[in-house]
């Protein structure tokens, strides 16, 4: 079906499909620009108010006019507005905006074969606001440079444009990388130790461990995409590792780099960004001459935006071209200079600048000549503000990586006496250049370029103002994120999280100032714990850990209120136990957060502490623990009344009633768990997902099944807890599931094929996502797996580097489970004494009956049984006896068939030896009889197999 078009100039509009294009090239303009645009072509020719426009773009809501000029100004440069003879959109002075350029009706245009514009999901590109002038052979020859070689800096002074083509050499190779173009921007970071995680926040990857740079290679291994880092020089020797990693591990990743002196990388391949060029002087230059040149087109074009009726003429040309030659040809220094023709004329402007030039530029030995410039330029364009103007501009450099107008209100309120709205203000300086604007969201961000930034921090510094305002910006990032959501389970949602990741490099400097010598550490204290939420969902838990370390150190020695000391601790406690860190820490800091939640009467902090600390528990083998917690954290969710509460506390209940042996009881919770329905969304955390809460009840009813000897069903529910999470939120519950249900369903009823992918898969995403606790629970399956197909030795290798990662953590997920497989494989490699100590050491760690892993012990009991009959004395023989009993016993007791079969089928085995088979026939017969189902399993095969060679003649 083929949509009507609008032509004008070099473009065609289809507002049906929201879409500009410029020849075949679709322009990415942001929906508000585009609603403008699509307004004023319909009404071509005629002034639209700007109250219709305002209606229009921003229906039912209030916004300031100030808003509308800056889109209208993001889209006249998107339009090269002024650009030699175009002229599209005319300001109406009082009234709105004219579309004074010639419009075309096309004929409905036929379906787009060009390119499509790539998703957001895509890349995380800006919109270009600006046009790329003078640079198109340039972009050309980097995109072909970086078709060929994988690593390509583009290098050279500030202020000449590296960003603005490296911009435009990914927008132009999109559509080469499979998994997209991705911008990471270096120039808000002030440790170096983030880089590997900014380019991780950028990718959406979740790194856990200490050292992430690892974890985000192995993540990028596999995909085919551009990370393009820029404004690499202040943190060059950590941005340079994380190149070096990234091309030696993750090989169909190339990598653009933007930095004023190369990385110093092998296989780097620099290009030097030239000025744009300029005329040579002549007297009889003329205006078609200099217009050839992309310095004078750039600054005709940032003039005309301001000065409508600006023009490029034979009169000014020479002036004009004396002032780009004055500036070295630098693109942003004509940026910043441009917007001042209005007040001060060409002549004006040429004589300042010239003056200023000689006065600021003066040169200095360790200066380069076009930095000199640079700087002379940005001195000379601050001392033409008003005094007003000054202190609102060096204020806004208290901002690192961007600020909402509403953060500028707030943090320069006192900046300057004009009463005007920081959006205004705002608005001023975005015409000038000083300020750079970001149309794509529902309200403009802002920025103030690096140069710019470290100018206004000077000039901060110089006025004393420094430490004034970063405390006001500090206070408001405060008070921005206070307070935390406290909900158990609590997690930001989608559009929360963009929006309050976008200011972690603001949170970030706040902190550095707010524990500095002259910082207010108690600001940093809450500040901390209001934004630990963030760091969680963002999978930043080293930084979390350490932010929360730092904060708790400082509540020591600052006042701090009890509810920063709780949530520093309930933070600190779940980045530990994601992390891998120390278990001994989290459990101390949760019980800490639990007391503090207690005299606080928080149920919430309550609930959200004592699920964390049921986790621990868990993770240390400690159920019974986590059996008492979780009965707590059920009377916790009635008395809120907090049905998704509810529900996780049940379903934790089952897990503690399997794990000590009441298989029924944690079935029929579980059966019930399933049976509830979906939580409404007005009654449910915002991270409570449906899918994931059934994906980890499924796993953990399988199990139940299987050891009530119904292995179908369990297989059936362990794939239905994988296939719940198709939707789900993270790839962590996966490894959950994984674990719980078909990693462990699969090797016990002899499925070593399902086994194995299973466990494969639960590894490839621990180590994808740096996952260390889940990598190292896969590798303990895979010892395991290892140890079920007889390979003792291999098996034995990797059970003992798990028990070992597991003794410098402290964490002990199911180790009476890996220590009996242990035992297993020592006793096949002849070790009968070590496999001995290590199946009573096994018996051991699984707790006191009724609670701890109990559900284990009837198979432990039956390992410790084979062991003493390999040893083969009658003593042993005998000991092998009551082992078997007291196992048989325990699996009667717990309703365990399946253990029951295993114990009979070794009963069997050794009473054939005995010379009694015909009673373990009888004993293993009325065992198989007892089964409906899972026929085809390892232990019924076997069972058959037996039953059969000892000429039982019964019917399955």
């Amino acid at each position: 079906m083929s949509e009507p078009a609008i032509s004008f100039g070099a473009f065609r509009l289809v507002p049906a499909r929201r879409l500009l294009l410029e020849g075949d090239k679709p322009v990415r303009l942001g929906g508000r620009a585009f609603d403008i645009l699509t307004a004023l072509v319909e009404r071509a020719g005629e002034v639209v108010t700007k109250e219709a426009l305002m209606a229009r773009v921003w229906p039912q809501t209030f916004v300031e006019e100030a808003n509308l000029k800056i889109q209208v100004s993001a889209l006249r440069r998107v339009l090269g507005d002024g650009q030699g003879a175009h002229r599209y959109i005319v300001t109406v002075p009082g009234r709105g905006y004219d579309f004074v350029a010639p419009v075309r009706l096309g004929a409905p245009s036929p379906p787009s074969r060009t390119r499509e514009i790539v998703s957001a999901q895509g890349n995380n590109l800006p919109l270009a606001v600006i046009r790329v002038i003078g640079r198109d052979q340039v972009v050309r020859t980097v995109a072909a440079r970086l078709s060929r070689q994988r690593l390509v800096t583009i290098a050279g002074p500030g202020g000449i444009g590296k960003t603005t083509v490296a911009l435009a050499v990914a927008e132009h190779m999109i559509a080469d990388f499979e998994h997209g173009v991705w911008l990471v921007d270096l120039a808000p970071l002030a440790d170096p130790r983030f880089v590997p995680s900014a380019v991780a926040t950028a990718l959406g990857l979740e790194l856990h461990a200490e050292d992430p740079l690892p974890g985000l290679v192995t993540a990028l291994r596999g995909r085919r995409l551009l990370l393009l880092l820029d404004n690499c020089e202040h943190v060059i020797d950590a941005a340079a590792a994380v190149v070096a990693a990234v091309l030696g591990g993750a090989p169909d990743v190339s990598i653009l780099a933007t930095s004023r002196e190369p990385l110093g990388v092998q296989g780097e391949r620099v290009y030097r960004l030239e000025p744009l060029s300029t005329p040579e002087p002549s007297p009889g230059l003329t205006a078609a001459e200099a217009a050839a040149f992309p310095a004078v087109q750039l600054f005709v074009e940032r003039v005309t935006e301001i000065v409508e009726d600006f023009a490029l003429t034979d009169a000014n040309a020479a002036l004009i071209v004396e002032i780009c030659r004055r500036l070295d040809g630098l693109p942003l220094a004509i940026e910043f200079a441009a917007p001042r023709v209005e007040v001060l004329g060409i002549e004006g402007l040429a004589s300042g600048l010239d003056d200023s030039l000689r006065m600021l530029g003066t040169p200095r030995r360790a200066t380069m000549p076009r930095h000199r410039t640079m700087q002379a330029v940005i001195e000379w364009s601050y001392g033409l503000l008003s005094e007003d103007e000054q202190q609102f501009l060096r204020a806004l450099g208290i901002f690192a990586g961007g600020f909402t107008s509403e953060a500028a209100e707030a943090v320069t309120a006192d900046a300057a006496a004009v009463d005007l709205d920081a959006i205004d203000r705002l608005a001023d300086l975005v015409a000038k250049s000083l300020v750079v604007v970001d149309v794509s969201g529902i309200k403009p961000r802002f920025r103030l370029l690096g140069t710019t930034r470290s100018y206004a921090l000077k000039k901060l510094q110089e006025c004393g103002e420094r430490d004034r305002l970063a405390q006001r910006h500090a206070a408001y990032f405060r008070s921005l994120f206070a307070p935390p959501v406290s909900a158990f389970g609590s997690r930001v949602s989608t559009e929360g999280l963009i929006r309050q990741s976008r200011e972690i490099d603001n949170v970030r400097m706040a902190l550095d100032w707010c524990f500095s010598s002259s910082g207010e550490a108690t600001i940093g204290i809450e500040l901390t714990a209001s934004y630990a939420p963030v760091w969680i969902d963002l999978a930043l838990m080293i930084e979390c850990c350490q932010r929360c370390e730092r904060a708790l150190l400082g509540a020591e020695h600052a006042e701090a209120s009890s509810w920063s000391k709780m949530w520093l601790r309930i933070a600190l406690g779940s980045s530990l136990i994601r992390a891998m860190g120390s278990s001994e820490r989290a459990y101390t800091v949760l019980t800490e957060a639990i007391a503090i939640a207690d005299a606080l009467g928080d149920l919430d902090a309550q609930a959200r502490t004592l699920s964390v600390l049921a986790a621990v528990h868990v993770q240390r083998g400690e159920y019974g623990q986590a059996e008492v917690i979780t009965q707590r954290l059920r009377q916790i969710a009635g008395r809120i009344g907090d049905p998704a509460l509810a529900i996780v506390a049940d379903r934790a209940i089952a897990n503690s009633l399997i794990n000590s042996g009441k298989i029924a009881e944690g079935r029929q919770c579980l059966e019930r768990v399933l049976r509830s329905p979906a939580v409404p969304d007005d009654r449910r955390r915002s991270n409570w997902q449906h899918s994931e809460h059934r994906a980890m009840a499924r796993a953990l009813l399988a199990r139940a099944l299987w050891l009530q000897g119904f292995a179908d069903q369990a297989r059936a529910e362990a794939q239905a807890g994988v296939e719940e999470l198709h939707e789900a939120r993270r790839e962590l519950s996966l490894c959950r599931v994984l674990y719980y249900g078909m990693c462990r369903i699969a090797p016990m009823t002899g499925d070593f094929g399902a086994a194995d992918q299973a466990i494969g898969r639960l590894v490839e995403v621990a180590t994808r996502l740096n996952l260390p606790f889940w990598k190292t629970a896969g590798r303990l399956l895979q010892g395991k797996l290892l140890v079920a197909r007889r390979e003792f030795a291999q098996g034995v290798s990797l059970l003992r580097d798990g028990f070992e990662t597991w003794r410098l953590t402290g964490w002990q997920l199911s180790y009476p489970e890996f220590k009996g497989a242990y035992a297993e494989a020592l006793a096949g490699l002849g070790q009968t004494g070590d496999a001995l100590a290590a199946v009573d050491g096994a018996i051991a760690s699984a707790g006191e009956r009724g609670a701890g892993q109990w559900w284990y012990v009837p198979e432990l009991r039956r390992i410790k049984a084979n062991v003493l009959i390999q040893e083969g004395s009658d003593r042993y023989i005998s000991a092998a006896e009551e082992c078997f009993d007291q196992a048989a016993t325990l699996a009667r007791e717990q309703g365990a068939l399946t253990w029951e079969l295993r114990i009979g089928l070794s009963l069997c085995r050794l009473r054939e030896t005995q010379g009694r088979g015909d009673e373990g026939r009888r004993e293993l017969a009325s065992l198989y009889d007892r089964f409906t189902e899972s026929f085809g399993t390892a232990d019924l095969i076997a069972a058959k197999q037996l039953l059969d060679a000892l000429g039982y003649a019964g019917g399955d």
